[in-house]
């Protein structure tokens, strides 16, 4: 039931220069059977020349990559003239600007896909998309994006096999960890300090007692073990994507919590509890472990999810996945396991998008979780489910 990667030449937006869009890029060129021609733009030009010389030097096929120059507050005449030749926008700059890029894409008729967990910003697009002529998919990388999909396979067949329309639980976590963690954070930067900090201190939503409603981050901290390794769990904002709203009335409670290793969110409530200016909370948070935290690239990406609930006869029954991700050559490159997960669930979507007749906003609940999760960008990276 796999799909198959692009047969067809596009044109591709690479809006961003960081790691994720680096690895968007080399997927795109690696695995596609036809090359994109892809455009890359960044506020600082020169970092998103610097991304097509490491894509050059990194594919081990032909590829034509051009930079541009994406200015925070600006359309320039040669961003027009890119936008109008283009298929597909792909949004790999922080979610502040999603809506910024989601309205260049409706105006220069793009298709468009983000990955940003920001519920406020997820909203702004779904209002001005909702009449587009060509395809929305938001909230596509790891986490909103591949778990979420996984999380609904199993709800659907757990419905299925069983025979019911209700079950009790749905959870899903996923852990962004390095291979090491040490005193007093037990943390390293693996992914964007300011996404990290957010998903922190905005608001979960979740369902209980099948209603959907938010709970404060940070609130339902507890301990699981993942093929026998211990780790701390806890509400985050913005990983469910629009699952509470999709099976509301169909799962008492559902849940997206972020695995850390024991210690750290015990050290992160230390810093909010004297963190000072409330109305600064993210950028105070995010600076104070910035200011301890490092940066790490040898990283592993956790993921796990589970549904519980009671078959026809009245049984309990639960069923669970979990993956454990490692960094990975793609072409010449080693990339690393957070750049591969992010990215192998947006190309999976760009191809989604590029294929089908799409229009509109299309969120993950309405995508087709078992044709999706085996298509050829995802299962290099996560394997087959």
């Amino acid at each position: 039931m796999y799909l198959s990667s692009m047969k067809k030449h596009y044109n591709i937006i690479i809006a961003g220069a960081g790691g994720i869009a680096e690895a968007v890029c080399l997927l795109l060129m690696e695995w596609s059977e036809v090359a994109p021609t892809l455009f890359v733009g960044d506020r600082i030009h020169s970092k998103a020349k610097e991304v097509g010389k490491w894509i050059e030097k990194g594919t081990t096929k032909p590829c034509t990559v051009q930079s541009f120059h994406l200015p925070e507050n600006d359309i320039t005449n040669e961003m027009k003239v890119i936008f109008k030749q283009c298929d597909l926008l792909l949004d790999c700059l922080p979610g502040s600007q999603a809506p910024k890029m989601a309205q260049f894409a409706k105006d220069f008729d793009m298709h468009y896909a983000n990955l940003t967990e920001y519920v406020e910003e997820t909203n702004k697009i779904m209002a001005l998309a909702k009449d587009a002529k060509k395809g929305f998919v938001l909230q596509s990388g790891l986490a909103p994006g591949y778990i979420d999909l996984l999380a609904n396979k199993l709800f659907q067949q757990f419905c299925k096999d069983f025979k019911v329309e209700k079950v009790e639980k749905l959870e899903f976590k996923v852990g962004a960890l390095t291979n090491h963690a040490v005193t007093p954070h037990y943390y390293g930067f693996t992914w964007s300090p300011v996404g990290v900090a957010t998903e922190y201190l905005k608001d979960a939503i979740v369902l209980r007692d099948f209603k959907k409603t938010s709970l404060p981050a940070l609130s339902e901290r507890a301990t699981i073990i993942i093929e026998g390794i211990s780790y701390e769990e806890d509400l985050t904002s913005g990983g469910a994507a629009d699952l509470p709203d999709a099976l509301a009335g169909k799962v008492r409670s559902l849940d997206y919590k972020t695995l850390r290793y024991p210690g750290h969110y015990s050290w992160v409530q230390e810093q909010l509890d004297h963190s000072g200016n409330k109305a600064e909370k993210i950028k105070n948070l995010q600076q104070k472990m910035e200011a301890i935290i490092p940066h790490i690239e040898d990283d592993q990406i956790v993921l796990y999810a589970a549904v519980e609930g009671k078959d026809a006869q009245g049984f309990i029954r639960r069923r669970e996945i979990a993956k454990c991700i490692r960094p990975q050559k793609v072409g010449k490159h080693q990339l690393r396991a957070i750049q591969t997960t992010t990215a192998a669930t947006l190309v999976q979507t760009a191809q989604l998008l590029l294929e089908n007749s799409l229009s509109g906003v299309i969120l993950q609940s309405q995508i087709d979780p078992v044709k999706f999760l085996n298509g050829n960008y995802i299962v290099p990276v996560y394997g087959k489910v």
